[in-house]
């Protein structure tokens, strides 16, 4: 594999596997997507590694570790995918099913991704101590801070395969969309602190997310306004199209240099689009064609992610004795979920039957790309090989296991639901 590889030349060979097994997947595995392509990128680098191990001439994980190095994963998916995932996940999400919920998707966004932030730093604190390992606090709050967001491509692709009240569906959509902005400006506050070597100032950090969080909103609605004010002025598909396409890559550009919130930015933007831009400035053919285009846009980037992620193992794999810390990790971030999204829907259950919801936001808060993204932007140290490997195993786990066992899941709390889940602001 050269290692002057092309970007062209790497997102030609990703768009190829994510064809091929894609299509091995539909002809004979069958299973969801996001867990088909995770579990093939996963078992092919296996593969490579024990390759690697039977022919000591063989340095097919070399290779393929110097493609991978050669795909910024961080800067692909954070100042590139991500702004078309929330775009397109944002768009078919139910403005008036959010709006009732408002307040219980506010909360979880906010206080329930700091409260999962502290219980799996202070966790994670103790359980690398109990092993030897000496990580900082502050480093293991950063580590909190990355895998606390559930990632809105991973829920938005499992709701799309399971039936899901739609009250319950547009809270969990709404909190998985806002979540992640929330965490990434959290894992910033706290990876400045830890690499200034600073002490924390709530102040600072509360004034900082104020900025980064309520700016992001306040950019996503005035960009969304404008390309929904433009479609409605003109009746030409293939330009609202690309009004689209410009809302989301000179929007996230922008939010980027004025140092608020892209992500919330987007899924703002989205929800604008995808619901007063649908119903107020589309003719019924600019609605069919913009709708697929941003359906086709959120399969194929799905496809690439995942796969990437599956991909990703052979990094893993070289570290063979932090797998251990990973896998204990897991119950950790497991049991952080329960209590940050337990207690409100609990306090809520008059509104959102407890039952039926919390099984489901529990075991249905996947992680994926993001929490991978941010823990590779990590600077390079030994503390970052113990939160990537920590890192991966939960996400591997939560897209092959959660993933793969969400809708039955959903169907057994359904089932014993007591009724439909419809949230009331």
């Amino acid at each position: 594999m050269n290692q002057a590889l092309s970007a062209f030349d790497a997102a030609a060979i990703l768009i190829v596997l994510s064809a091929i097994l894609g299509w091995i997947n539909q002809r004979f595995l069958r299973l969801p997507g996001t867990v088909a392509l995770t579990m093939m990128g996963a078992i092919a680098s296996i593969i490579v590694v024990l390759i690697d191990h039977a022919l000591p001439g063989s340095d097919l994980s070399g290779t393929v570790r110097r493609f991978l190095s050669g795909v910024d994963f961080h800067a692909t998916l954070m100042d590139g995918m991500l702004s078309f995932l929330l775009f397109a996940g944002a768009l078919h999400v139910d403005i008036d099913q959010l709006r009732k919920g408002r307040r219980q998707i506010a909360i979880l966004a906010t206080l329930g991704v700091i409260t999962s932030t502290a219980l799996v730093g202070l966790g994670f604190w103790g359980l690398t101590r109990s092993l030897g390992i000496e990580v900082p606090v502050i480093w293991c709050l950063v580590f909190g801070a990355l895998i606390s967001p559930t990632d809105p491509v991973a829920v938005m692709a499992v709701l799309k395969t399971a039936r899901v009240p739609s009250g319950l569906q547009a809270t969990i959509a709404g909190e998985s969309l806002f979540n992640d902005g929330v965490g990434v400006v959290i894992f910033s506050i706290l990876l400045a602190t830890a690499v200034s070597g600073q002490s924390f100032s709530l102040i600072g950090a509360g004034e900082l997310f104020l900025v980064e969080a309520v700016g992001g909103a306040v950019f996503g609605f005035v960009i969304g306004w404008i390309g929904y004010r433009a479609m409605k002025s003109i009746d030409d598909y293939s330009v609202e199209v690309m009004i689209s396409l410009a809302v989301v890559m000179g929007g996230y550009s922008l939010a980027s240099a004025l140092h608020i919130s892209g992500p919330v930015a987007m899924a703002v933007a989205g929800l604008l689009i995808g619901n007063r831009g649908v119903a107020e400035a589309m003719s019924d053919r600019t609605k069919d064609y913009l709708l697929k285009f941003w359906t086709l846009i959120d399969e194929v980037l799905n496809a690439v992610l995942f796969l990437l992620i599956g991909l990703e193992a052979i990094v893993v794999a070289q570290r063979w004795g932090l797998i251990g810390l990973g896998v204990l990790t897991i119950p950790l971030v497991l049991a952080a979920r329960a209590v940050s999204v337990g207690v409100p829907l609990f306090a809520w259950r008059k509104l959102l039957p407890f039952r039926l919801t919390f099984p489901i936001m529990t075991w249905g808060g996947l992680r994926g790309g993001i929490s991978i993204a941010l823990a590779l932007s990590l600077p390079a140290s030994p503390i970052k090989d113990v939160l990537v490997a920590a890192t991966y195993m939960v996400v591997l786990f939560s897209v092959l296991v959660q993933g793969g066992t969400i809708k039955a899941v959903i169907q057994r709390a359904t089932g014993r639901g007591e009724g439909r889940a419809e949230p009331h602001g």
